[in-house]
């Protein structure tokens, strides 16, 4: 049996509504789809205002230009993250700056942020890893404190909540990724969500992602021409890729409840493994968090196990991945820093974590497959 380790998943309605979108001759940006998605995330998250990407890359340069980083500022983030983090950061002149991650959840550690502060810290760009919420109320705080922006990465947390609110709503910006690897897709696209009451930041993103110029105020019929008014690229996603998000954002529970099935399923199967000190921890999900279960993953003692296993799986048909290059350790960031950076946990998760099989139409039998594989594996380790 073949199991990959994703598998994009359709609702039944994306040809209905990308032919519609064709019909309607408004394949461009802000069409009749965006409109709708746009709508439908605003209301179902409860955010102030949601704009459509063309990625949650570019999302998160847009949050980075609109609470104006400039160089020599620094930004407080996760080394444990996609490279989209820091680009945005460091597009804008500023600089990323790494914290350590909790154990528990793989997030950013509050205590740790803390520590990294100084007077020329601007913001705080916590991930929700796996779609289980950072410590929001205590970054929150934190930043209060210290006068500091937050931007949410929430690439992974469309649909799951902290604290009984939606991430990507608790900072002042947060950024979603619809990219053909995430639990609801566009095979590329994203989001940003401005939380704060502020018409002025809105106008200004607006402006933004429009090129640099005021055509928002020209479709409101608040001018009479549109001109360039400022620095902005393009970022609107055509509405053919919305077309699909639409239909994938109709079963938003849906999927997040077929995917709890998986995590549960995963969850019961190997917490003996657990138990019996054959793996170190696995995917976890605290009381305060309701998890969107965009990944499951297991933790191993060693580098070494994690290797075998993961080579063992692979030939049986299971396709099963390790994540995230710790960003401070990568031939990159290794450029940004004129010391070694001890970020423990970080490393030690990096090298032992190893994610397994989980798509939205993953079959019983599959998931019995991946677990007896899995489970015949151990006992021989």
């Amino acid at each position: 049996m073949k199991i990959p380790y994703n598998r994009i998943f359709y609702s039944g309605n994306e040809t209905e509504y990308i032919t519609d979108a064709l019909t309607n001759e408004q394949i461009t940006a802000d069409g009749k789809y965006t409109k709708l998605v746009s709508s439908f995330l605003e209301d179902k998250l409860g955010t102030r205002k949601i704009l459509m990407t063309t990625s949650c890359t570019h999302a998160l340069e847009m949050a980075c230009m609109l609470i104006g980083l400039k160089s020599g500022d620094e930004v407080i983030m996760p080394s444990f993250t996609f490279p989209s983090t820091a680009n945005a950061v460091m597009l804008n002149g500023a600089k990323p700056v790494f914290a350590d991650i909790n154990e528990n959840t793989l997030n950013i550690n509050p205590l740790d942020i803390e520590v990294k502060i100084t007077s020329n810290t601007k913001a705080i760009i916590p991930v929700h890893y796996g779609g289980v919420g950072c410590e929001m109320d205590t970054i929150m705080d934190i930043a209060r404190r210290n006068n500091l922006y937050v931007i949410e990465d929430a690439a992974q947390g469309i649909n799951a909540k902290y604290k009984g609110k939606s991430l990507g709503t608790w900072g002042h910006i947060g950024c979603y990724s619809f990219h053909g690897t995430k639990n609801y897709v566009s095979g590329e696209g994203g989001a940003i969500a401005i939380n704060v009451d502020d018409k002025n930041l809105i106008e200004k993103a607006e402006i933004i992602r429009q090129k640099g110029t005021n055509r928002c105020e020209f479709l409101k019929g608040k001018v009479d021409k549109y001109s360039w008014v400022d620095i902005g690229s393009s970022y609107g996603p055509s509405d053919i890729l919305m077309a699909i998000l639409y239909a994938q954002i109709q079963q938003l529970d849906f999927i997040k409840n077929k995917r709890r099935v998986i995590n549960d399923f995963y969850n019961e199967n190997l917490s003996k493994y657990l138990k019996a000190g054959l793996i170190k921890s696995m995917t976890n999900i605290p009381k305060e968090s309701d998890s969107n279960y965009h990944l499951f993953y297991i933790i191993f003692h060693s580098e070494e196990i994690r290797n075998k296993v993961m080579v063992k799986l692979k030939e049986k048909g299971i396709s099963a991945v390790p994540h995230f290059v710790p960003l401070h350790s990568s031939s990159m960031g290794k450029k940004l820093r004129n010391k070694v950076l001890d970020l423990p946990i970080t490393e030690n998760i990096s090298r032992c974590l190893l994610r397994l099989p989980m798509y939205t139409g993953m079959t019983e039998v599959e998931m019995k497959y991946v677990v007896d594989s899995l489970e015949e594996i151990l006992k021989e380790i």
